[in-house]
């Protein structure tokens, strides 16, 4: 059965609230040029796998695809490449200007995105993962954050933010606050947080800050997360097996 659209949406949230993920499904987000992606690095160079919400992204958006489909009627070939790929940065200088159309994005790619994590968190099931992080610029708005825990927010001042935004993509001042105003405010997600890393320092000092981070969600399962996993799934279904032959044993 494929799941797209909206029951994708819908599969994602009745698996969280009914409980099985069967895993700890840990919530990593920041705002534009917070070093985000930094983190998701980290934590995949340690061993924890990351389900991230851009590459996901990236994937159902390439050419012929629904979400392709989807942003050409909305926005015309004027967002196409030559080759007839995704222009990502034109299409991006659209709706960083105008927040209807952002809106507009926002809502045809949700279910679609939505569709691609919920395979991927379901392959790393699969795979008997027990810890996994959801790497989700829009972990907020998307309401994502109610199904993963704990919250990770990456975090920096607004003034480092700007510099290294600029920086990075070679914008103005003005263009770089208008896209970080596009934004939910980092310092309401950080409020919002069950853990915060502070990323305005050096990559030295925000490596030492990830260790205690990364200690704090590969701590055992607590017996309900363990309960939850592949293995111990396996073992309720061994033991109930158990039971019931020795049941059938006793009543002979």
């Amino acid at each position: 059965m494929v799941v797209h659209g909206e029951r994708a949406v819908m599969a994602v949230r009745r698996v969280a609230v009914s409980g099985c993920w069967w895993m700890r499904l840990v919530g990593l987000t920041g705002g534009i040029a917070s070093g985000k992606s930094t983190i998701s690095n980290l934590f995949k160079a340690s061993g924890i796998p990351v389900v991230d919400a851009d590459i996901v992204a990236r994937n159902v958006v390439q050419k012929g695809t629904g979400g392709w489909k989807k942003i050409v009627e909305a926005f015309g070939n004027d967002v196409l490449l030559e080759n007839g790929e995704i222009d990502r940065a034109r299409l991006g200088q659209i709706v960083f200007s105008d927040p209807e159309k952002r809106q507009v994005l926002n809502r045809l790619l949700a279910p679609h995105i939505s569709s691609g994590i919920f395979w991927e968190i379901l392959k790393l099931w699969i795979k008997g993962c027990k810890v996994i992080v959801l790497d989700i610029p829009l972990l907020f708005e998307t309401k994502m954050d109610q199904w993963t825990h704990p919250v990770i927010v990456v975090w920096v001042n607004e003034a480092t933010q700007i510099e290294r935004l600029m920086s990075r993509d070679g914008c103005s001042e003005e263009q770089a606050r208008n896209r970080i105003n596009a934004q939910l405010a980092l310092d309401w997600k950080k409020s919002q947080a069950d853990i915060v890393i502070d990323n305005s320092g050096t990559l030295d000092e925000t490596k030492e800050k990830f260790q205690e981070v990364l200690r704090n969600v590969s701590e055992p399962l607590t017996w309900k997360e363990r309960l939850r996993s592949r293995d111990g799934l396996f073992s309720v279904v061994v033991c109930t097996a158990v039971g019931v032959l020795l049941a059938q044993k006793n009543l002979l």
